[in-house]
């Protein structure tokens, strides 16, 4: 679901979700989001994060992590895409929050897989939004905890 303008402009929101049409309870949908280690480098490139953590094995496993891992907002910018993706329009997200519960591990060959699925938490008529709270995990076990946004829709 995306929104398009045209030339005045004018944001066509054809398929975004609208309030009136949501249940507590309902699902936004799932995702499946890989890590590897070129998208590790690539994201220490434009976010300035080059704690060796993230890319030296070695390093890692010394200072007590199970090795390489994926960085967290990394982890926290890439689950967010299930929710924007689903709202039609990037900014219509106006809160999002989590507390990092463990590490993503990335094997040096390969990839780590996150799961990502969201539902419907809870709606505010007078504000004209729905809070969608997403169960993040890796290999089963949950690496995101209290991860919530804030959408604002169209009544």
């Amino acid at each position: 679901m995306t929104a398009q303008a045209d030339r005045t402009g004018t944001v066509d929101t054809g398929t975004r979700p609208r309030l009136a049409d949501l249940a507590v309870g309902d699902s936004i949908g799932t995702r499946t989001i890989e890590f590897d280690r070129p998208r590790l480098v690539r994201y220490a490139g434009a976010s300035g994060d080059f704690n060796r953590i993230h890319w030296d094995q070695d390093f890692a496993e010394r200072v007590g992590l199970p090795g390489v891992i994926a960085h967290g907002m990394l982890t926290m910018g890439s689950v967010a895409g299930l929710v924007t993706e689903w709202a039609g329009d990037p900014g219509a997200v106006v809160d999002y929050t989590t507390r990092f519960s463990r590490p993503v591990p990335v094997p040096a060959q390969g990839t780590a897989v996150v799961e990502v699925a969201g539902k419907i938490a809870t709606l505010d008529a007078e504000a004209g939004t729905a809070r969608v709270d997403l169960t993040v995990t890796f290999e089963g076990a949950r690496v995101l905890m209290k991860t919530q946004a804030v959408v604002r829709l169209a009544p």
